[in-house]
């Protein structure tokens, strides 16, 4: 039997990608298991088994019945439509087949002795950082005997509609027969003490910090709030306990109920240090599997450590604002100037790294100085307080994740790290690329800052994201954007290291594709159902020749931005292009991230196009309304002949203003020589801009814009709302900037009663 079709798994048979059929918080206790996380161990009755119960019985009609024409705010009419359905639920006959085989996996997991269970409800789109139902459902403690344990299997179905849940799902536009409900039945632990943990500080933001709380008895009122736990700081690095708040507790919840606790022990330290400490290596460890930080629920029994569920911490305030500016009473002379990669100020003390082996001479408010940056650099990044380099464009490994990160950086000023001395205080401006010595800088004061809160207004033109870095995708999902405009594979490849083709030589292929799938996965998962739109690979040959065997597979060349690269190479490469297919088949189909879209990069000819998309076809990936096929626009011939690529049959176009504006005037903008010709707001630049826009808005397809340019000119963008694009696609550092140029665009469009409709 397929797992799709499974009423029943263990916990050692789910992955963290099953969360369609157990649930997230089935899903991260399989994932945990598998991790070699102390978990009690269970398994978890499938919304497999949920969909087959109600397709048995007359429920989806009374459902329908109850909810149509419902007024959600009228609370008396919810709390009425809401119990009827719950009867409904609980009065239904179970099958016979599904009650024998929950008996079974009880007693498997029992044994000879039947023992207590947590019987708890897992939503399928529980624990997801868009839409939190955690805590929306019922669990039940204690519970013994595969009776009770089917009786309350039922109980979590007809928590599925209490009037909180269903009330959340409506204002949500999640479909009430669509949100299925999976059961864990994980056996108890009667714990002596238990909590909570938060593998960064809740209060400050801090990554560097464990949290742990804790309590004497069960976890239940810590989770609830019902309880002030004690609370300890464990700093990650030196894994030492930097803050204790010990709290009087009066009483505990044990399996007998609310009792009290003994006067002599209501003021002591709930936990020994090295129990604190063993809980926080165990979050980090967590953190560290999940590339995210993690909310986690933990219990201790008889002096052993167990987790009992774990989810993305989706509270994380992000920095939006600029907190800092240069001084303008200093008149200090810049010693280092480069490209402004990353805008904001910000001083620190230097720390250079040769290598990445080095990258933890970096300490939280750093400014790292390098040559050049890659992925192994991204934990200092995440660290520094800025970022200088030798080496790289706006376009390099350090400027899109310096961007993506929030972190102020100059690039390419090249010698700084012949220049600076580790230690030394300096200022760095991303704004304008410079670096000054010493600490220059001023607080901006509140009057300066902008008014208008961008996190709550919306605007009929999408503001997507550039995202390249799968570690950021939980964060930057909570902020206020509607997608992922361009997720660059390039840096998913950079991250697994090897060349495609050295895989297949291998005979690894497989390998490939799941780690490819993986790194998708993490953008998909964090942004469902808002979509993310996958650009396929589309590195130069130079840049796959620094993958590891990439010297075997690639020749060299003398303009590789020209060169072998984009759709032209998977037609040539078809096996390599195929395993980035079956990559994206996996994510969709098999871990059941429909929102993962898929882009077109340097499509030069419309022969091109058409025959990219018979490959494509050929290899079950096909249009439709929960699939877009779109194609980038960045040659003139896009331009040209828009209409003609348009024909061939495609959802959307995403204009790459990097590229589309080097090749419209021929410069380089990376060479210092030429640099100054290049700019988006060139007339030339401009008219392909109109023309795409308005040639899409007429055809009435999707149009997007991912390049640098939104981000570096407001004027462009008022330029481009006006000429009708759906959506523009920023790095993370000017969502909120964009956000409010693009809402007073839309206002002067509306006065002067041009306004348009967005797809």
């Amino acid at each position: 039997m397929s797992k799709k079709s499974a009423h029943i798994l263990r916990f050692k048979d789910i992955r963290r990608y099953d969360i369609p059929l157990v649930g997230g918080k089935g899903a991260n206790l399989g994932e945990m298991i598998n991790a070699k996380i102390p978990v009690p161990d269970g398994f978890v009755v499938t919304a497999k088994a949920y969909y087959d119960f109600l397709k048995s019985t007359s429920l989806k009609k009374k459902i329908l019945t109850e909810l149509q024409g419902l007024d959600y705010e009228d609370s008396k009419e919810l709390q009425s439509a809401a119990k009827k359905i719950r009867t409904a639920i609980l009065a239904a006959d179970m099958p016979k087949e599904l009650a024998e085989e929950i008996k079974e996996a009880y007693h498997k997991l029992s044994g000879e002795n039947d023992k207590y269970v947590a019987v708890r409800s897992s939503a399928t789109a529980e624990d997801l950082p868009e839409a939190s139902f955690a805590g929306q459902q019922d669990t039940h403690l204690n519970v013994k005997g595969y009776k009770e344990v089917v009786k309350h299997v039922q109980k979590c179905w007809s928590s599925l509609f209490t009037a909180r849940a269903t009330y959340y799902r409506a204002t949500n536009k999640f479909s009430h027969l669509q949100v299925g409900i999976a059961v864990p039945i994980q056996l108890m632990i009667q714990s002596d003490f238990s909590g909570v943990m938060f593998t960064v500080n809740p209060v400050t933001n801090n990554r560097g910090e464990v949290s742990v709380e804790a309590a004497f008895g069960l976890g239940q009122p810590v989770v609830s709030g019902e309880l002030t736990p004690d609370q300890y700081i464990v700093n990650k690095e030196s894994k030492k306990i930097t803050t204790r708040q010990i709290v009087r507790q009066t009483w505990q919840f044990t399996k007998a109920g609310k009792v009290p606790v003994s006067k002599k022990y209501q003021k002591k330290q709930k936990l020994t240090n090295k129990q604190i400490v063993e809980l926080a290596k165990i979050g980090m460890k967590l953190e560290d599997h999940y590339k995210h930080p993690q909310d986690i629920e933990w219990g201790i029994e008889n002096k052993k450590i167990y987790i009992v569920q774990t989810r993305p911490v989706t509270t994380l305030v992000t920095k939006t604002e600029e907190e800092f500016k240069i001084d303008p009473k200093s008149k200090a002379k810049a010693i280092l100037e480069g490209l402004s990669a990353s805008p904001g100020v910000a001083s620190g003390k230097v720390q250079i790294v040769g290598k990445a082996s080095e990258i933890n001479k970096v300490k939280e408010g750093d400014i790292l100085v390098a040559e050049m940056t890659n992925p192994d650099y991204v934990p200092a990044m995440k660290r520094a307080a800025a970022i200088v380099t030798d080496l790289g464009g706006r376009t390099s490994h350090a400027a899109i994740v310096s961007r993506e990160l929030g972190v102020p950086a100059v690039v390419g000023t090249t010698n700084a790290t012949q220049i600076l001395s580790n230690n030394e205080v300096i200022t760095v401006d991303g704004e304008r690329g410079k670096v000054y010595e010493k600490d220059i800088t001023v607080e901006i004061k509140e009057s300066e800052k902008p008014k208008i809160d961008t996190s709550k207004i919306k605007t009929a033109t999408k503001i997507y994201l550039n995202l390249a870095e799968p570690e950021l995708a939980f964060d930057m999902a909570q902020r206020n954007v509607d997608g992922i405009g361009l997720l660059r594979a390039e840096f998913i490849i950079a991250n697994i290291g090897t060349h495609p083709r050295k895989f297949i030589k291998d005979g690894k292929k497989k390998e490939f594709i799941d780690k490819l799938a993986e790194g998708m996965a993490k953008f998909a998962e964090a942004f469902n159902p808002r979509p993310v739109v996958y650009r396929f690979n589309d590195f130069k040959s130079n840049e796959y020749a620094n993958l590891k065997g990439g010297a075997e597979f690639e020749k060299e060349e003398p303009n590789p931005m020209i060169g072998f690269r984009g759709v032209s190479r998977y037609i040539k490469d078809d096996d390599v292009f195929e395993m980035e297919i079956a990559a994206i088949k996996k994510v969709r189909n098999k871990m059941g991230f429909k929102n993962l879209w898929v882009m077109m990069p340097f499509v030069r000819t419309i022969d091109e196009l058409r025959e990219v998309k018979k490959i494509v076809s050929a290899n079950g990936l096909r249009r439709s309304g929960s699939f877009e096929f779109w194609m980038m626009v960045e040659i003139p011939s896009n331009v040209i002949l828009l209409d003609e690529f348009i024909d061939e049959g495609i959802d959307g176009v995403s204009i790459g203003s990097n590229d589309l504006t080097m090749l419209t005037l021929g410069v380089d903008r990376d060479n210092e020589r030429v640099a100054h010709v290049y700019s988006e707001m060139d007339p030339a630049v401009l008219q392909s801009l109109e023309k795409i826009a308005t040639t899409c808005r007429r055809r009435k397809i999707r149009c997007s814009i991912c390049g640098q340019a939104p981000s570096v000119y407001p004027k462009l963008v008022e330029m481009l709302v006006d000429w009708g694009v759906t959506s523009v696609s920023v790095s993370p550092d000017v969502i909120e900037k964009t956000r409010e140029i693009v809402y007073e665009a839309e206002k002067k469009i509306l006065g002067r009663g041009k306004a348009k409709k967005k797809g």
